[in-house]
């Protein structure tokens, strides 16, 4: 087992003394990796369940407020008592729905997530 580096040049960084970034000391710096990779199983329902009890309020609240609405601003989301953090839940409960109804679908959910 080793670590490779591949491109437009492959090829495998010396055990033990060579580091990932070696390449840093030839005048340019390494990026960040610019995604995570995700994976969900049976195992992790429970807790998407409790995270999706624990985000429902908000994910409701702010699904009445767009019954009437394609887009918001912040003063009337403010106005209509809508916060930041409904909005944030909102979008996490999505999400969190999205995971569970793959996994029960499926076995499993996998997935990358830019960053």
């Amino acid at each position: 087992m080793g670590r490779y580096y591949s491109g437009e040049i492959e090829g495998k960084f010396m055990f033990g003394v060579q580091s990932s970034t070696a390449a840093d000391r030839f005048g340019a710096t390494y990026c960040e990796p610019n995604y995570v990779e995700y994976y969900f199983d049976e195992e992790q329902l429970e807790t998407i369940k409790e995270q999706l009890d624990e985000l429902r309020e908000a994910y409701l609240k702010v699904e009445e407020y767009f019954k009437d609405r394609i887009s918001y601003t912040d003063e009337d989301a403010k106005a209509n008592g809508i916060t930041e953090q409904d909005f944030s839940d909102y979008a996490d409960y999505t999400l969190g729905e999205k995971i569970m109804n793959c996994i029960i679908e499926n076995g499993g959910c996998s997935f990358q997530a830019e960053l």
